[in-house]
């Protein structure tokens, strides 16, 4: 039995189910910080994946505007050699590139959490346009 420093017993008060529940706030307290540190990761993990994917849709968006510079000739080079150095850049691999009249199409990938990402995108200038 516990006792007080005055001698009186620390559980004189309490049944015998309350006895048994000591402590229990102790197990609920950490499992409770464990599943908001699970969520939290979760969270994190996510949020990385959204923003690496838009980087991903931005590098397309410059390789496909760097080949389709080369294209119409207002740069030199070639413009899928062109596109693969912007990807390359960004940290991206480029998975396709193809000329389509004066327009260029490309392709990246990633890797994002064990995952495989790719991205499109197409530049040149409008049909008609001569």
């Amino acid at each position: 039995m516990l006792s007080t420093a005055g001698g009186d017993d620390v559980h004189s008060g309490l049944t015998a189910v309350d006895r048994h529940d000591a402590g229990a706030g102790s197990a609920l307290v950490i499992g409770l910080i464990a599943i908001v540190a699970i969520a939290g990761a979760t969270l994190l993990g996510a949020g990385h994946a959204l923003v690496r994917g838009q980087q991903v849709a931005a590098a397309a968006d410059a390789a496909a505007l760097a080949a389709a510079d080369v294209q119409l000739g207002w740069a030199p080079g070639d413009p899928c050699a062109v596109a693969e150095r912007v990807a390359a850049v960004h940290e991206v691999r480029l998975s396709a590139c193809v000329a389509e009249g004066l327009s260029m199409i490309v392709r990246v990938e990633t890797g994002i959490l064990g995952l495989t990402v790719s991205r499109s995108a197409r530049a040149g200038p409008l049909d008609g346009w001569r």
